[in-house]
C-alpha cells in the first residue's frame, strides 16, 4: 500500500479489464455499470479494454456516443505481434477460436487484473489455460 501525504494508506487498486458484454451494457444504459465504472475512475484507475473488444462491439459512431464516452475514460489497449501470438496460441491449448475473449484472458493474465465479463465460463477456461487465478466479475455483478 502506498501513502497518502497526510500519512494515512492508500489502496492500490486492482487493473480492470472490460470485455465486449461491458462495453454494450455501457451502450444500453445500464446504471449499475455506469456506477460501477465511475466509481473506478473516481478512485483514480484506468480500466483497460482490449483493442479487438472495441472492434466486435463499435458499429456506428453517430449512434453510440455512450459507448464513445465510456471508452474516453478507457485505455485502449493495442495487440501486438507478440500478444496476437500469444492469443493464437492459447486459442489453440484451450480448443477454442474466439480470439476477442482471447486477448481479454491475454491481457488480463499480463496485469493480474479483474474481468468485468458477460462470458465467465469461456473467460475462465482461457484463464486457466494460461495458469491465471484472474478475478472475474460478471456484468450483472457490477
Amino acid at each position: 500500500m502506498e501513502k497518502r501525504s497526510g500519512g494515512r494508506p492508500m489502496a492500490v487498486l486492482r487493473p480492470v479489464v472490460y470485455d465486449a458484454g461491458m462495453l454494450i451494457a455501457a451502450e444500453r444504459s445500464q446504471v449499475k455499470v455506469w456506477r460501477a465504472h465511475r466509481a473506478y475512475l473516481t478512485a483514480g484507475g484506468v480500466p483497460q479494454v482490449p483493442a479487438p473488444v472495441v472492434a466486435q462491439v463499435w458499429r456506428d459512431g453517430a449512434r453510440q456516443a455512450r459507448l464513445a464516452h465510456l471508452l474516453k475514460g478507457c485505455d485502449v489497449a493495442v495487440m501486438d505481434e507478440t500478444a496476437a501470438r500469444e492469443v493464437g496460441e492459447l486459442l489453440a491449448r484451450a480448443g477454442t477460436s474466439d480470439p476477442v475473449d482471447g486477448a481479454v484472458a491475454v491481457l488480463a493474465a499480463w496485469q493480474e487484473a479483474t474481468i468485468v465479463t458477460s462470458d465467465p465460463d469461456d473467460i475462465r477456461q482461457l484463464l486457466d489455460r494460461l495458469g491465471s487465478r484472474g478475478k472475474l466479475v460478471t456484468v450483472q455483478q457490477v
